[in-house]
């Protein structure tokens, strides 16, 4: 099976495709990635060239830099991607389409269409704003080109079944929807000592992580933020604290080096569809302190420990009752650890999705039987 798969290079989106990758090359499928938006960082391209050499005459990499259709300048999300995407079709002849952006839902092919609903700006909106979005010529480009991508498109999945509702609150009921969680796998350090300090990392101008709350924070122990800052600095809170220190954006393997070493993984998040970031830090050995909203509920279940919604008193009592009760903190990252585990695999992740493409080829040819 050929599978050409749409990514970005912008945060969680390029792990989900490095991830999906590797494991659908596994199972036997050539795999195609076509990165839209902002260029490829030199780790980017290094990780495709290397993918490339292990996989040789199986994968594939192109890029073509334009606006994605969640950003200010949206007009020509799609139109600047067609004719470049329309190409690549035709050249490695894929059996399945799977878009990272709702937009190539609406591509001209006749192939299954899979289109992922990683994230969503009038969900986002809700969650981080409390009210409606605001009516803009941006927003309404976006609802467009969101409307016709998914109608499109032969299935939409979500990571959870809070992003599922959430896209069918927004767009109504959709036709062929599924939900498959996110999958990650990491090759462990080995045994490293876990200092006493916590760990956060998203980018730092995006509201739905809830960075800010963290300078409110009163922690016996460091609490360290990785992000990228490149986008708004004005938004980003810069009042003094003692116990946060702020790391900069980190290429992964330095990310993942810090995950290894710390105790504690905080997600603040007040809008977080999935969270792959905290799947990473679990598995690296942390326990999760979470923002008790739903979406997080609904991934880590009882393996997290939760603070009231955006509390930052209630998250500083947490982090003093886990500096006073070592045998609390390890049970929680143990329990972290096997939920991240059981629920969320690279080999589970691309197992289920191998599933949803079977099932629409399967169907695609009964179509062209009858």
């Amino acid at each position: 099976m050929r599978v050409l798969i749409t990514a970005d290079t912008v945060g969680g989106v390029w792990t989900y495709t490095q991830e999906l990758a590797e494991g659908l090359l596994v199972t036997g499928c050539d795999v195609g990635i076509v990165s839209v938006g902002p260029a490829p960082s030199d780790e980017q391209r290094s990780w495709m060239d290397g993918l490339r050499k292990k996989w040789l005459g199986k994968s594939w990499f192109a890029a073509k830099e334009c606006s994605l259709e969640w950003m200010q300048d949206n007009a020509a999300s799609y139109s600047a991607a067609e004719s470049f995407l329309l190409e690549r079709i035709r050249d490695v002849l894929p059996d399945i389409l799977h878009s990272s952006q709702f937009c190539f839902g609406a591509l001209p092919v006749d192939i299954p269409k899979i289109v992922v609903a990683h994230s969503d700006v009038f969900s986002w909106w809700r969650s981080c704003r409390g009210a409606p979005a605001e009516e803009s010529e941006w927003l309404r480009t976006y609802s467009r080109l969101v409307h016709r991508g998914i109608e499109e498109a032969d299935v939409v999945i979500a990571p959870t079944r809070w992003m599922l509702d959430q896209m069918e609150d927004c767009y109504g009921p959709l036709a062929n929807a599924a939900v498959i969680p996110n999958g990650r796998r990491i090759a462990g350090p080995g045994r490293v000592s876990k200092k006493l300090q916590a760990i956060t990392a998203g980018r730092l101008w995006d509201e739905a992580k809830n960075i800010g709350m963290l300078f409110e924070v009163e922690s016996p122990f460091p609490v360290l933020v990785a992000g990228d800052e490149s986008f708004e600095r004005e938004t980003v809170c810069t009042d003094t604290s003692q116990c946060v220190q702020m790391l900069g954006r980190l290429q992964q393997e330095a990310l993942l080096r810090i995950f290894a070493e710390s105790a504690v993984y905080i997600c603040p998040s007040r809008y977080e569809p999935f969270g792959l970031t905290a799947v990473e830090a679990a598995l690296s050995g942390c326990a999760i302190v979470a923002n008790d909203i739903q979406s997080l509920r609904e991934v880590w279940g009882d393996a997290a420990i939760y603070f009231t919604r955006d509390d930052a008193a209630a998250l500083s009592g947490v982090l003093r009752s886990l500096a006073d009760n070592r045998t609390w903190l390890e049970l929680a990252a143990e329990k972290a650890h096997a939920r991240a585990q059981e629920r969320f695999s690279r080999e589970g992740m691309a197992r289920k999705y191998l599933g949803v493409y079977q099932q629409l080829l399967e169907r695609k040819e009964d179509c062209h039987a009858a």
